[in-house]
């Protein structure tokens, strides 16, 4: 045993202390998670439509349409098949699909890795863009690199993302043939060994440098087109905050005994500011992975976006719970992640 004070138990306290917050915070989870499922569970039943119709096709007989919901647990009181549904959740099984018959396991497996690959090269070309440039904003206000900045943001947020897409994918797809119109990869060659499910790691782990390369060219258009109403949030975020911890006493004071501006910059402002610029990456990703439905659909991207269209226009109601559910994990994941690197980046903030 440490004596008291030993840093050795501190970092044990410190450890635990992260466990039990993660713990409860899973816990909450499961609560959020119910009440998410029963109101899209909810909202579809009351959509009007008939999606047994739809699915028999114009062509079926009552009969056939009577199987059908039989064979889908659609006869049933809407209370039983919602604890049916929710019974197979606990199970890891979302049902299966009315129109396509196939597996929602099957479908969101094969879909998730595409929409978190296409997610996460958007946040990082956001964040990689975007800090900078709220940097620079931020330390010439008021001069000309601060007003283009400002502009730029002013620009990526006035446009909706699909009216942008439309136009990048018909200028740099089309007419100038830069990259390519549709698609995760080319269509004639064959994808690396699936290990991750995200074909950029996959390429790299099979030693690949072509497959990788064509991963790169195919996802660039449709991320960075996703990645502008980000990338000018965290900008706007980066510049605000950084404004802020500039105006604050201690780095006049860090100035007056002779501290280099460069080091106070990195050193402590940026640190200062960065919180706020984490939570809105943090939002901005999980804002991102639900908001890629559109441009999924653009780019023919096979993720959960293209998923979900087509199984509103059908009123097929198990993918569209599923990937109901899936979203609120990620948010919910996403969440946890970014309060603990909240106590990583700046020790003030405990775990209570």
């Amino acid at each position: 045993m440490g004596a008291h004070g030993n840093p050795v138990d501190h970092s044990t306290n410190a450890t635990m202390n992260i466990y039990i917050y993660v713990l409860r915070r899973l816990l909450l989870v499961i609560p959020v998670l119910l009440g998410l499922s029963l109101i899209t569970f909810s909202i579809s039943r009351l959509v009007p439509g008939d999606p047994v119709g739809l699915a028999a096709g114009p062509q079926s007989t009552p009969e056939i349409r009577e199987r059908m919901a039989a064979e889908f647990g659609l006869d049933r009181p809407i209370p039983e098949q919602y604890i049916n549904y929710m019974a197979g959740v606990l199970q890891l099984d979302f049902g299966r699909s009315l129109y396509t018959k196939r597996d929602v396991n099957i479908e969101l497996q094969a879909r998730i890795p595409a929409t978190l690959e296409l997610t996460l090269a958007a946040i990082i070309f956001a964040s990689t863009i975007g800090i900078p440039l709220g940097i620079v904003s931020s330390l010439h206000q008021n001069k000309p690199p601060d007003h283009v900045s400002r502009l730029l943001t002013l620009f990526f947020v006035s446009f909706p993302s699909f009216w942008l897409a439309m136009i990048f994918q018909s200028a740099l797809g089309v007419y100038w043939d830069i990259t390519p119109v549709a698609g995760r990869f080319p269509r004639l060659a064959l994808p690396p060994q699936r290990v991750t499910g995200l074909l950029s790691i996959d390429s790299l782990l099979a030693g690949d440098l072509t497959a990788f390369f064509s991963t790169l060219h195919h996802i660039a258009l449709p991320a960075f087109v996703l990645s502008l109403g980000a990338l000018a949030s965290i900008t706007r975020i980066t510049r605000a905050s950084m404004l802020e911890a500039l105006n604050n006493e201690s780095v006049r004071t860090e100035r007056s005994i002779g501290i280099p501006w460069a080091l106070i910059v990195m050193k402590y402002v940026l640190r200062n500011a960065f919180t706020a610029t984490f939570t809105i990456i943090s939002l901005e990703f999980g804002w991102l992975m639900a908001g890629a439905v559109l441009v999924e659909a653009i780019f023919g991207w096979p993720g959960l976006g293209g998923y979900i269209v087509d199984a509103s226009l059908n009123n097929d109601f198990q993918p569209i719970m599923g990937v109901t559910l899936v979203y609120g994990v990620i948010f919910s994941t996403v969440n946890i992640i970014t309060d603990i690197c909240y106590g990583l980046i700046d020790p003030r903030i405990r775990f209570g």
